[in-house]
């Protein structure tokens, strides 16, 4: 038999014809493809960080460390009363958990679209259904749209990116309110709101939680600037968390891990002050980009943000030759026509990427 024979009657066809998360390929390029913290620890940092893994247990299962990465983050976002924290290898683990945990028979995910690909994706690997409601033309939620697939469908767990993926803007709160308010008179379901862009975002839901207990909110430091270390979290109602971590795999997170992150949380003023800068240079690279001839720039709350050009892989190719690499993304949703995601870097980079993007308009 061969191996293709053998995959085939092996690995579930719903998987076969799917497409593995893609990853661009980045060497010798300034890399403003994937929403990445452009900073790394200063010098001394560095030093002091490479000593204190040094001196981790790596021949025992990581437990102390774990319940104390759980008590310093509940530290560091103001946890409200009531509430508590799961731990997952980055926010990708947590959404694969849910689904998971909520595959009772007939069972629904909804997210608007365009959206985060993982929402889907982690329905599809569970065999849930999954429900995709358009956004506007705007990128925003469309509210008599979603609350009749609410109603029509009664999902298990409703996704809300908070600010959105790939948009990078934050869904009007009146709607969103409302959206909270409907499922939670169904009675059958979640709400979780991704908030992976929190550190450059003017509003959050975890305040929000204590009266909310059909809410969660999912975060993950990679945007706080630990990309590499693969750590993210969600909170909610403790009894809503205690059930959803019966599905969580023992040890999911390392020692290593959980280390890094606890020396991060210590030297939080440093992560602050690199999203200070992001969020200054965000506001430059939005107004450098609108003075371009046939440029839209859409308002982002995150460290990237949404262009529309006349002709999106024409400018792609044209930055990538010139150095730059970005993401095309028109061909995720037909409303991301002629889109460029562009990530905000550091000041240098961005100063390359605003040029890039000039000569490749021209």
């Amino acid at each position: 038999m061969s191996l293709q024979e053998r995959l085939r009657r092996v690995i579930r066809q719903d998987v076969q014809s799917m497409h593995g998360y893609a990853i661009q390929e980045s060497a010798g390029l300034v890399k403003l493809d994937a929403m990445e913290n452009p900073f790394r620890l200063p010098e001394p940092l560095q030093r002091e960080l490479g000593e204190r893994l040094g001196r981790v247990a790596i021949n025992r299962y990581p437990t102390q460390c774990v319940a104390d990465v759980i008590a310093a983050l509940a530290a560091h976002v103001r946890l409200p009363a009531g509430c508590k924290l799961m731990l997952g290898n980055g926010s990708d683990e947590l959404i694969g958990l849910l689904a998971l945990a909520c595959d009772v028979p007939g069972a629904a995910i909804l997210a608007p679209l365009p959206g985060f690909v993982m929402y889907e994706m982690s329905a599809r690997l569970q065999g849930l259904r999954f429900v995709g409601v358009p956004l506007t033309p705007g990128f925003e939620l469309d509210e008599a749209a979603m609350l009749a697939a609410i109603e029509r469908e009664r999902p298990a767990i409703t996704y809300i990116a908070y600010p959105n993926n790939p948009t990078a803007n934050l869904f009007d709160e009146r709607v969103v309110e409302r959206i909270v308010d409907a499922i939670g008179r169904q009675g059958t379901g979640l709400v979780v709101f991704d908030e992976a862009y929190q550190p450059f975002s003017s509003r959050s839901w975890l305040p929000r939680l204590p009266g909310h207990e059909h809410v969660l909110v999912m975060r993950t430091l990679s945007k706080f600037g630990l990309a590499g270390v693969r750590l993210g979290y969600m909170a909610g109602a403790a009894a809503l968390v205690d059930e959803i971590d019966k599905v969580r795999p023992p040890y999911n997170v390392s020692a290593l891990n959980a280390e890094a992150t606890l020396f991060a949380l210590e030297h939080a003023d440093e992560f602050a002050r690199q999203a200070d800068v992001i969020r200054r240079e965000r506001a430059r690279l939005a107004e450098a980009f609108g003075r371009l001839a046939g440029v839209t720039v859409f308002p982002s709350e995150a460290n990237n943000i949404l262009l529309r050009v006349p002709d999106s892989k024409h400018a792609f190719e044209g930055m990538k030759a010139r150095g730059v690499l970005v993401k095309n993304i028109a061909g995720l949703h037909p409303l991301l026509a002629n889109c460029l995601r562009v990530t905000v870097g550091t000041p240098d980079e961005n100063t390359l990427m605003i040029d890039a993007l000039k000569a490749s308009l021209a």
